[in-house]
């Protein structure tokens, strides 16, 4: 009944049917037939007809004002979406793993902010699975070996991960030179999801699992790294949480002509929704982020 009622309105302002036709690009029955269609649903008369001339009925004039706010909602509506469509507005709901929002993400949000001030970003850090349709997140960065096949995925960059221990325990303990030796050393990982005990390592052609059996779990690659140098074992982790740690001498690197395979081949990716229409705030998002260094 919403266009009926614009119609309407159309009818009374320009003060006919036709004069409203022409001011619409429509035919004049076509107006009619809206006006007759207001006035049976709402089974009572609007407009008095006459040879040349109409009047409003007590109801349509109430009815007219009614109308009248309508249309000025709809004319708000319409220049609320066009001011989000020219340029990236509106608040930006991001998720993002704990480690890598910490460490690469976070660095870069100034830039971001610096260069779009008229978003308002709400950044969430947490390494649980999420839907970002249901939760209402705009951007999710996420570390995986493929991403969802009904989002948009863009790429950011290899995630690698390295095999590591501090310099006192290779003094103490001496370094693994084949895989196959991890299982004699104390090693600690990550130990949720898809990080369990078997670690596959690859060297060129060469591929093989080694089942260890981890002295301790971590399930955060920051501590993990943390517990590596001091001296609690080999540890399995991203090279992101282990680089300060190696550039700083805390770390140093294990078998390192062997590249953890399989689960460990991940990469970095924005995710949000696919449709015709991205929102400019996520369009200016991933885009910044793809070309920070």
């Amino acid at each position: 009944m919403l266009d009926e009622m614009v119609a309407f309105w159309h009818v009374v302002e320009h003060g006919g049917f036709s004069q409203a036709a022409r001011a619409l690009g429509v035919e004049p029955s076509s107006m009619s037939r809206s006006v007759a269609r207001l006035e049976r649903a709402l089974q009572a008369k609007l407009l008095i007809r006459g040879p040349r001339s109409m009047a409003l009925t007590e109801l349509g004039e109430q009815v007219l004002r009614e109308c009248a706010l309508i249309r000025d909602a709809a004319g708000n509506v319409h220049a609320l979406a066009a001011r989000y469509g020219a340029r990236p507005s509106g608040v930006l709901r991001v998720s993002a793993p704990v480690v890598l929002g910490q460490l690469w993400l976070a660095p870069r949000l100034a830039s971001f902010a610096a260069a779009y001030p008229d978003v308002d970003l709400q950044l969430s850090l947490n390494d649980r699975p999420i839907d970002i349709v249901t939760e209402r997140v705009d951007v999710a960065l996420r570390i995986t070996t493929q991403p969802p096949q009904d989002l948009v995925a863009r790429k950011l960059f290899d995630t690698p991960y390295v095999l590591v221990a501090s310099p006192a325990y290779v003094a103490a303990h001496g370094a693994p030179e084949r895989p196959e030796m991890l299982t004699r050393h104390r090693c600690i990982h990550l130990g949720f999801g898809a990080f369990d005990a078997n670690w596959p390592l690859r060297r060129g052609e060469e591929q093989m699992t080694v089942a260890i059996a981890p002295r301790q779990a971590i399930g955060n690659s920051l501590a993990l790294a943390s517990a590596a140098e001091q001296g609690a074992g080999i540890a399995l982790l991203p090279l992101f949480s282990a680089q300060a740690g190696l550039d700083a001498g805390r770390l140093v690197r294990v078998l390192d002509a062997w590249t953890p395979a399989g689960t460990y081949e991940r990469a970095a990716y924005l995710l949000y929704a696919a449709g015709a229409r991205v929102p400019p705030k996520v369009k200016a998002f991933v885009e910044h982020m793809s070309k920070a260094p």
